[in-house]
């Protein structure tokens, strides 16, 4: 027998479980799936469990080992690990596949959690089910011992276009990245704004559906709209340019691209209202983010987003300019009328989202696969 393909950690008499976390996309900090990837795994370091071992994937593990030390072990990521004949080898007790899109996988057929974060590839790459994304994903499916969702959303979605085998399905929803507030007192972000403003944040795709925030700024003279996130898309440089183009708002639209956590806290903190018409998410943080600092919430009533919201949301039923405006001017007068009481429940709201709470979850999981 190979030593080598085993993984066996003892204290006294007892063996501890090994957890591999496929984690390697906690490289891209500015994506969902890497803010996904470094706060669950703070997450498990607070809990601070002695019944299992987790080893951490990543390209670059020295700034993971500064931050928790001996906690975690740690493996580096390869890209030849996507390769059948380069998997790794190492047979941990439990394999968890922290997003759905990922390539790697265990060459060992061991216990095998994969977290589902949305199945929008479905209307966002192919509809048709032999389409390799879709196959990959049913293959991850097929050889799962567990899944876990990060919203109901996720799971019905699931379950409508695919075959979900008969394991164990858990929802355990995302925390709040910003549970604790960080941001500097004199801190200024390069784009400052002058007068009232919206905020929003996120990958400028059709997705995100920003333009109709832009048709709806039309019809709200007094205030601006920062958008904030990666827009060197084709989506920035045609739909919504030629949006704000057609209300000649270019003035009033701000578009920051990516920006730093502390723009963004700062953004959060300054703004009048938090406002994210998305067509599809699978959980949605940024409005949970939005609400610790108590603004108001301005969100679509579809997807996840009403899981996240709950009744501390306005919610657009769709996307006409008018109506947007509308729902938008009524629900900050209701805000203004009680703004004080209502501030202190959306904090309370967003605070409700550990990452604890959820790492705790997740380590729940692996116990019962590995008793």
């Amino acid at each position: 027998m190979n030593n080598q393909e085993f993984s066996f950690i003892f204290v006294g008499m007892s063996r501890i479980p090994s957890i591999f976390l496929e984690s390697h996309n906690i490289k891209n900090l500015k994506t969902g799936f890497g803010q996904f990837n470094y706060h669950l795994i703070k997450g498990m370091y607070d809990a601070q469990v002695s019944d299992i071992r987790c080893t951490l994937y990543a390209k670059n593990t020295n700034p993971l080992q500064e931050e928790f030390g001996d906690y975690f072990d740690y493996k580096k990521y390869y890209t030849l690990h996507r390769r059948t004949p380069f998997r790794i080898r190492k047979k941990y007790d439990v394999w968890h596949c922290l997003n759905q899109n990922i390539k790697i996988e265990p060459h060992h057929d061991i216990p095998y959690i994969l977290t589902v974060h949305d199945v929008n590839f479905i209307d966002e790459v192919s509809t048709d089910l032999n389409h390799e994304s879709n196959q990959r994903f049913q293959a991850k499916l097929d050889r799962s011992h567990a899944i876990t969702y990060i919203s109901k959303y996720s799971q019905e979605s699931t379950h409508k276009y695919f075959k979900v085998p008969n394991v164990p399905e858990y929802i355990i929803y995302n925390g709040n990245t910003l549970e604790t507030i960080t941001l500097p007192e004199n801190h200024s972000p390069e784009m400052k704004v002058d007068g009232p403003f919206l905020f929003s944040i996120g990958e400028f795709s059709e997705r995100k559906n920003f333009h109709a925030l832009v048709d709806m700024l039309a019809l709200v003279p007094e205030y601006t709209l920062v958008l904030s996130g990666n827009n060197n898309t084709e989506y920035a440089r045609t739909t919504l340019q030629e949006c704000i183009e057609k209300h000649g708002l270019q003035d009033r639209v701000i578009c920051t691209g990516k920006i730093s956590e502390f723009d963004k806290q700062y953004y959060l903190k300054h703004c009048t209202a938090f406002v994210f018409p998305s067509l599809r998410e699978g959980f949605g943080i940024p409005p949970i983010e939005a609400m610790r600092f108590g603004k108001p919430i301005f969100i679509s009533n579809n997807t996840s987003l009403p899981e996240v919201g709950g009744s501390h949301a306005f919610y657009w039923d769709h996307y006409d300019s008018e109506y947007m405006a509308d729902v938008f001017k009524k629900g900050m007068n209701t805000y203004s009328e009680n703004a004080d009481t209502l501030s202190k429940t959306y904090i309370k709201h967003a605070q409700s989202f550990s990452w604890r709470a959820a790492a705790k979850q997740y380590i729940d999981v692996y116990r019962r696969l590995t008793s």
